[in-house]
């Protein structure tokens, strides 16, 4: 979802960016995002640097991310690609969110299973929540239902509406974007 910035100051590298005009998003946000990308999406692999290996994102790989949503969601350097894009919109919330429901359905603890189920709703699903996805009333009141004894598929619903959000809305912007077309050609570029 598109969403105009809210007015507060970062924190750390989950909280919303600043947010006084386009021309400061275009001057500070788009550079860090390209430098981002450049060290972690084109750049070396920090493990393969641990041994002196370097590991570059090849074009084939950055093509490969146009072939479906799902294609770009796997791989750790289209992840990065597609953060630092919905982050120039304003709504890394719903990767964040997904993102944190895929971690919670790893959860084997049945203790820490509740506290994460609730820790997930007040950030993203509760009306007025700090990084609060777009998703109907009735999925909202669902997933309301589903915390008073959550389970591993507790937000299925949710997660699935906020993926279908992004496949639809923010993907097909996410490969016309200049992050990505620049990505791509600088890969192209070091093969030539």
């Amino acid at each position: 979802m598109h969403r105009e910035p809210a007015d507060t100051v970062p924190q750390g590298p989950n909280q919303p960016c600043p947010s006084s005009t386009k021309s400061h998003v275009a001057t500070t946000l788009l550079p860090a995002a390209r430098q981002s990308l450049s060290d972690h999406a084109v750049g070396t692999d920090p493990p393969a640097e641990r041994t002196g290996q370097r590991q570059r994102l090849s074009t084939e790989e950055a093509t490969r991310w146009a072939d479906s949503f799902d294609v770009l969601l796997s791989h750790k350097y289209g992840l990065a690609a597609f953060r630092a894009f919905l982050k120039t919109e304003f709504s890394e919330e719903n990767l964040e969110f997904w993102l944190a429901c895929e971690e919670f359905k790893k959860t084997r603890s049945a203790a820490k299973l509740a506290s994460k189920a609730q820790r997930i709703f007040e950030e993203f699903i509760d009306v007025q929540a700090p990084r609060e996805v777009n998703i109907d009333f009735q999925t909202r009141e669902l997933t309301r239902r589903n915390m008073q004894e959550p389970s591993l598929s507790c937000f299925d619903q949710a997660q699935g509406k906020v993926h279908s959000l992004m496949e639809k809305d923010s993907y097909p912007r996410f490969l016309r974007s200049k992050i990505y077309t620049d990505l791509l050609s600088q890969t192209q570029r070091r093969l030539s």
